[in-house]
């Protein structure tokens, strides 16, 4: 799950030039449901090598979402209102965190209240409670799905326009 933090930095930004926000957070979505789906049939017997390719699948989903959704959320925003949307942004996001966590414990113990405690049954209560964060994933790309369709490409347009609109917030004086 650490190639987050290799990936974030490096990689993601040239992905966002190159195929915009959205495009980025739909391939992070995509990713996720994929290392999710590798997770799932996952047996008591398996060694850590056969889990570890959906971990690595699953960081490089996180790299992939992370930065861009942060880029989308603060992009239009002011500049002297980027500290607002960034306090929004992450409260947001702890808020849905918490809600996710307490979603999947939840699922754990609602299917691990009648289960009889053993290996087996443990797995499956887990195997239930993975399926609320699946389903959350699931959301969240058919949210970004809807908006590829008002996307902009990333292409020499956007950026030409880029600076003019930064030198009229500079200078307080237009073009």
């Amino acid at each position: 799950m650490g190639c987050d933090a290799v990936l974030a930095p490096t990689l993601t930004p040239r992905l966002v030039n190159r195929y915009g926000n959205s495009r980025v957070i739909f391939g992070g979505f995509l990713l996720a449901i994929v290392a999710y789906g590798l997770f799932l049939p996952v047996e008591t017997d398996w060694p850590y090598a056969a889990m570890f390719p959906s971990l690595i699948i699953a960081g490089t989903a996180f790299a992939l979402a992370y930065g861009p959704l942060t880029i989308a959320a603060t992009d239009s925003v002011a500049k002297e209102e980027q500290g607002l949307a960034g306090g929004l942004l992450y409260t947001f996001t702890q808020f849905g965190s918490a809600v996710g966590i307490s979603g999947v414990t939840a699922g754990y113990g609602i299917a691990a209240a009648g289960a009889d405690g053993s290996p087996g049954a443990v797995l499956d209560a887990y195997r239930t409670a993975l399926v609320v964060p699946v389903v959350m994933v699931l959301l969240g790309a058919a949210v970004a799905a809807l908006g590829l369709r008002g996307a902009r490409p990333a292409d020499g347009r956007r950026k030409a326009a880029a600076p003019a609109a930064r030198d009229e917030v500079s200078d307080g004086v237009p073009g």
